[in-house]
């Protein structure tokens, strides 16, 4: 039990820790993609060195066995950064995580077509109510107060999610291969992409550093990308699916209290119940499957 509990506390950790990422982009007047890039670079450091400390070696004969999941995954992660940081800049935190979360729906709907997965009628009801609920965060239903720089952030957060959709889709493609290895990978893959993306579309000699600046992004990269992966890796194998799936759900639930008693950004009514169905359903669906595996793993039994 104490070694159960000691998991769950990392999880939870990690989840409030990555729920205040927006609050720490929002301090960070840089272009989104040199935010990626930091974050990618810095991150990806913290864990090599954890590995250099623990004695471990990456298997590269398993990262060689992925290469290519591993490479098209590490790209779309420094992506899935920009939008959802250029996210941040045109809407609420509260908006654009939401918007991000809809990636569990994504998933559902893609499933039966790149992994084969039969449609399921809780998912397909699930991925109804989600949409619901992101119409009604989205704001389009206030005619009157409608804001179009508003819609751009939707689309950015949307779009973050639809690439973090194709992350999931890569990930279920790997073989024999630990979590802590792909996410090295994958981050150091990212930082390279956006290192490159920064030098091609960015002036970096305008680049504006300061002490404030750097310590947030020494935060991103250290704490909100390092320790935070850290502490979830070394929580969610260890717990139940059903475990996992509720705590990690504090992550926007974070996100959402910074954004409205922080950051003071207004939610509306329709925005909060968008909001609970959107969490709501995507929620249910993890706990449902979860919930039908481990009784038909029983039955096997």
């Amino acid at each position: 039990m104490k070694n159960e509990n000691t998991y769950k506390l990392n999880l939870i950790l990690s989840m409030l820790i990555f729920g205040t990422i927006g609050l720490v982009v929002r301090n960070i007047p840089l272009p989104s993609s040199f935010i990626a890039f930091a974050r990618g670079a810095i991150g990806s450091v913290v864990l090599v060195l954890f590995f250099v400390i623990r004695r471990r070696k990456l298997s590269l004969s398993a990262i060689r066995q992925n290469i290519a999941p591993l490479l098209i995954s590490g790209v779309v992660l420094g992506l899935n950064w920009i939008s959802l940081f250029e996210a941040y800049r045109y809407t609420t935190v509260a908006t654009a995580t939401l918007c991000y979360y809809m990636a569990p729906v994504f998933v559902m709907i893609v499933s039966p077509l790149f992994l084969h997965e039969k449609p399921e009628s809780h998912r397909v009801i699930c991925v109804l109510v989600s949409l619901v609920g992101m119409v009604l965060v989205s704001g389009i239903t206030d005619f009157r107060n409608f804001d179009i720089s508003e819609l751009r952030g939707v689309l950015l957060g949307l779009l973050a999610a639809s690439l973090y959709c194709c992350i999931v889709i890569c990930n279920k493609k790997l073989t024999n291969i630990g979590s802590e290895d792909t996410t090295v990978i994958q981050l150091a893959v990212s930082a390279v992409t956006m290192l490159i993306y920064v030098l091609i579309t960015e002036d970096v000699t305008a680049f504006v550093f300061t002490k404030s600046s750097v310590l947030w992004l020494l935060t991103a990269g250290i704490v909100h990308t390092g320790v935070a992966y850290l502490l979830y890796f070394a929580s969610v194998n260890k717990l139940k699916a059903q475990t996992t799936a509720v705590y990690s759900y504090i992550d926007p639930l974070v996100a959402v209290a910074v954004s409205v008693l922080i950051l003071k950004e207004g939610m509306t009514l329709l925005s909060v119940v968008g909001a609970l169905l959107i969490l709501g359903s995507t929620l249910f669906s993890e706990l449902f499957s979860a919930k039908k595996k481990r009784t038909v793993d029983i039955n096997k039994d």
